[in-house]
């Protein structure tokens, strides 16, 4: 045999043997219905996989669980149609995931819970009425709260009094049923210029003065990256306040593994704290297509192998 038909035959064999032990591999994976399940509970959201999963939501939930992830969130919750909803909802309860945050109330222009206002404070009562029922419905226990926008007419200790004030009557409405209020602090420089409330140690002085179990902390890494920087010692100094934790590299807002932060660092500083919690996939894929969803699941096996 000469050289060229010898090495495209070793080519030919050691092929054939890949797929033979990616076909068995596959088949292992699935014997349960689930791939290798993650440390952690990371949580994509709807349209991160669409490419794989379609349009379909219920489709998108069982590609996600095939996938390893043992929960979801999804911030337009509250908008959907409530048999939606309950579908939502049984799908995740038959593939045993876990809900994760949806938006209760974000308001980024308008100052809203900085004011002493009675109407305001009425609204906001009314507006966790509500999400008390969707989450209710849905098995979620935690939802997220942008606190609206910086008043530049009022000296920023009356806003975090005001705040503070606010806070209290919406979590004696949520305390009775168990309903997290995580308040999340969002960075001014690229994405939320003139928002209130934008770093860690602030949302921490708030939910401290609140004193409530239903008034905690979502610590979104990337805009703690973009806003302070230090986020493990700042997580490790807020730790009795944080509830929940979403991610996103930096520059970007993409996948762990497009930008700076260290996460697999981070996902084992989180691992070895005992965090039972969600950490939400709050960024977009930095590739589009199925490639693009290929490599935002390879990234976060990536980073949880620690």
């Amino acid at each position: 045999m000469n050289r060229r038909k010898f090495i495209t035959a070793t080519l030919t064999a050691a092929a054939g043997v890949n797929l033979l032990e990616s076909a068995a591999w596959g088949t292992e994976e699935h014997a349960s219905g689930v791939k290798g399940k993650f440390k952690l509970k990371y949580a994509p959201h709807f349209g991160m996989f669409k490419h794989h999963a379609g349009e379909d939501h219920i489709d998108q939930i069982k590609f996600m669980a095939d996938q390893g992830f043992t929960a979801m969130e999804d911030n337009g919750m509250m908008g959907r149609p409530v048999e939606l909803q309950k579908k939502i909802a049984r799908q995740m309860s038959r593939l045993d995931m876990q809900m994760g945050v949806f938006v209760a109330y974000g308001e980024f222009r308008e100052p809203t819970l900085v004011k002493h206002d009675k109407a305001i404070r009425e609204m906001l009562v009314e507006r966790f009425r509500k999400a008390i029922e969707v989450a209710k419905r849905v098995n979620a226990r935690w939802v997220t709260v942008v606190p609206g926008a910086y008043d530049k007419k009022l000296h920023r200790h009356y806003q975090t009094a005001n705040m503070i004030e606010n806070l209290k009557y919406c979590a004696a409405v949520c305390e009775p049923s168990g309903l997290v209020m995580v308040l999340e602090p969002l960075n001014a420089y690229t994405n939320h210029p003139g928002c209130f409330l934008t770093e860690i140690p602030q949302a921490y002085q708030i939910c401290r003065a609140v004193g409530s179990p239903s008034c905690r902390i979502l610590d979104d890494l990337y805009h703690q990256q973009v806003t302070e920087g230090n986020l493990i010692p700042n997580m490790e100094a807020a730790w009795d306040q944080i509830s929940y934790i979403q991610v996103g590299d930096n520059p970007g807002r993409k996948e762990p593994g497009t930008g700076e932060i260290n996460y697999r660092n981070i996902f084992k500083y989180l691992h070895g704290k005992g965090y039972a919690g969600i950490i939400g996939m709050e960024h977009g894929n930095s590739v589009k297509g199925i490639g693009g969803e290929k490599m935002v699941i390879e990234a976060y096996r990536r980073c949880d192998d620690f």
